[in-house]
């Protein structure tokens, strides 16, 4: 599984390397003293340049924000975020080629500074940033004050980059999600909680976002509900999470089995006992033949922890951008059902119990094209375009669902 911004361009390659190079900057060999010049002079014309492929339409902050926040407006909170991620990757680039020119201009726009690069101590390369909100930068504007609903902190995770300095650590981490379904071995994993929880305490959990594209969403997502686990909830803007996983696809099995072994023992003549097994049972052991507990209690593995109970769903509601023509996303617009229907052999009543405990839910935005290339659904640069149209929000996705409910069950 291959993550890169999609706001790549296409280079000449040699026959020995692959036709598309994404996330490519292009040099000229030159020596020392002349390479510093020449990467100056075309700095103006690179193609990650901020007002070459950046956003039109977004001003910066100014006086009229102490009046009427743009941040209140969802588009423009998307569009600043995505931004941050850009320069998440344009900050590693920027190090690959001994540059410090691009990167810096995705976030002086908005009153935002850099105060720490994330760092991936394996091959040294730079995963993501922690911006904070420029107050001196602010002032020269005449913004005297903060603007409502502007964090003053973000944290900001790239994905892959498709270069060989960093590309061994980046496709690592992709197979480990790929695999587990998990980044929490990744050394990655550890740096961004550790900075995230750092700047959360610092500035308190309402003031700070984390955002990531890709990977980085992963990461961003994972993270994020870490530090929920400890009571800090932060905005989250995840752009493109990855969804395809074999601990999915075994999942998914495991619940078509389910379903037929319930339908198995629906068919069975049923004893004076009910098909569904208290909590008590249940931890007794594997169902006896005919007592229809199912495939759920024989290989708990596929479905995490029982939810006995749940508590508030809307402590921690994360932002996910998707493409559904991007593969490697679109299976978070599958809808996860309400309401789950359990039958009950009752001597009094037969009817089907629903079962009303309620989903763990994320602000799914989706954006339908049509068929597109892949390279164009899982871009980023699209995020922050101005044609934009995000077609459906979904509140209720089945996937977030089985990644949040640990969350929020009782243990």
């Amino acid at each position: 599984m291959l993550m890169a911004n999609c706001g790549a361009v296409e280079e000449d390659t040699t026959e020995t390397e692959s036709s598309v190079v994404l996330m490519a900057a292009t040099t000229t060999p030159t020596t020392p003293t002349t390479k510093r010049a020449v990467v100056k002079e075309d700095d103006a014309h690179h193609p990650y340049a901020f007002h070459v492929s950046g956003p039109r339409n977004v001003a910066s902050p100014n006086w009229r924000d102490l009046i009427s926040s743009s941040w209140k407006d969802p588009n423009y909170k998307r569009t600043v975020m995505a931004c941050f991620i850009q320069a998440a990757y344009l900050l590693e680039l920027d190090r690959q080629e001994n540059r410090n020119a691009l990167a810096p201009k995705w976030w002086i726009p908005f009153k935002y500074k850099l105060s720490q690069t994330l760092i991936d101590e394996r091959d040294g390369s730079i995963f993501g940033a922690v911006l904070e909100w420029d107050r001196a930068a602010a002032m020269s504007d005449l913004v005297v004050i903060r603007p409502s609903g502007a964090p003053k902190a973000v944290l900001a995770l790239r994905g892959t980059i498709l270069k060989s300095l960093t590309m061994r650590r980046d496709i690592e981490d992709d197979l480990r999600f790929l695999a587990w379904e998990s980044l929490k071995g990744s050394v990655r994993f550890s740096v961004a909680l550790e900075a995230l929880q750092s700047v959360a305490k610092r500035y308190g959990s309402s003031n700070v976002c984390i955002v990531g594209h890709s990977l980085g969403a992963g990461f961003a997502l994972q993270v994020g509900k870490a530090l929920a686990k400890e009571g800090l909830f932060v905005d989250a803007h995840l752009f493109n999470p990855p969804s395809v996983s074999l601990a999915m696809s075994l999942r998914n099995i495991g619940e078509k089995a389910g379903f037929a072994w319930r339908r198995l023992m629906s068919m069975l003549p049923q004893k004076n006992e009910p098909l569904i097994l208290n909590g008590d049972e249940a931890e007794k052991g594997p169902p006896s033949p005919g007592s229809g507990s199912g495939f759920r209690n024989w290989v708990p593995s596929f479905y995490g922890q029982n939810q006995k109970s749940s508590v508030d769903l809307r402590k921690w509601v994360p932002h996910l951008y998707v493409n559904d023509s991007d593969y490697i996303c679109c299976h978070y617009t599958e809808q996860d059902g309400v309401n789950e229907k359990r039958e009950v052999n009752n001597k009094e009543n037969n009817s089907p119990v629903v079962n009303t405990i309620p989903q763990a839910a994320a602000k799914l935005f989706v954006m339908s094209k049509g068929k597109q290339k892949f390279l164009e659904a899982h871009g980023l640069e699209q995020w922050w375009s101005d044609n934009l149209e995000l077609q459906s929000a979904i509140h209720s996705s089945r996937l977030i669902s089985q990644q949040l409910k640990s969350l929020y069950s009782i243990k």
